[in-house]
Formats: C-alpha cells, structure tokens, sequence
C-alpha cells in the first residue's frame, strides 16, 4: 500500500490574501481555484489549500523543504516585507536562521499567525 499526503487545509479570515501571500514569499505560482478553495501547490504534489473561516482560527505549523538555491530568494522576500524571523520554534531566536543538520532555515508568521518553516536539510533523528 503506498500512502502519501495529498493536501491539507488552512483556514483563514481571507483565504484569496493568504494563499497569495505563501504563494508569493515561496516563489510559487499564483493559487488556483478548486471550489471555494485558494490552492497553493507545491512541487511534490501536495497542496495547501486556503477556506476562509469565521471565528477563531488555531495557529498551524507548516514546514517547507527548499532547495539551497531557494533559501536566498524566499529569505530575501521575507526581509523584504518586513517579516520577523526566527531560527528556533520557540521564537527565542529573532532574525537569526539556522544551520541544523547542515543546512539552513528558519521560521515566520504569516497571515492568521500560522508559523511557516522553511529548511534546505530534513532534521538528522
């Protein structure tokens, strides 16, 4: 049996304005639209796919594996917007990345206060 992750969703007071803004920081194509969805996709086949929701949204961590050549430009559209970075989850280490395992990543808020990463090298277990 093979099983793979094929999308997820995140909600959002503006589903349209936060897929665009993943879209955007990620380097990605602009969303599509599936139903009432805004989907961002990502080269492995798996979407994130943006639903608007009324009320209180619980915060989501979602990690992006990127290639070297990637991190600069995704870093440097973080800086560029203005956007507070982290290198650790416990967001004690303010605008600094970090070099785990190898590679370099860090994290930061987005839209509805999910905590995006983005990593060149899967954690060593």
């Amino acid at each position: 049996m093979t099983i793979q992750l094929n999308h997820t969703i995140v909600w959002s007071r503006d589903a349209k304005s936060a897929a665009a803004f993943l879209a955007r920081i990620l380097g990605l194509p602009a969303p599509g639209q599936l139903y009432h969805f805004h989907v961002v996709a990502t080269a492995n086949g798996v979407s994130l796919d943006f639903a608007d929701k009324e009320g209180e949204i619980t915060p989501q961590h979602y990690a992006f594996l990127i290639g070297e050549e990637d991190f600069d430009a995704i870093f440097a559209r973080v800086t560029a917007e203005g956007l507070t970075y982290w290198a650790d989850p416990a967001r004690q280490e303010e605008n600094r990345i970090n070099t785990w395992s190898g590679g370099r990543g860090f994290y930061f808020e987005g839209p509805d206060r999910h905590f995006y990463e983005v990593l060149t090298r899967p954690y060593a277990n």
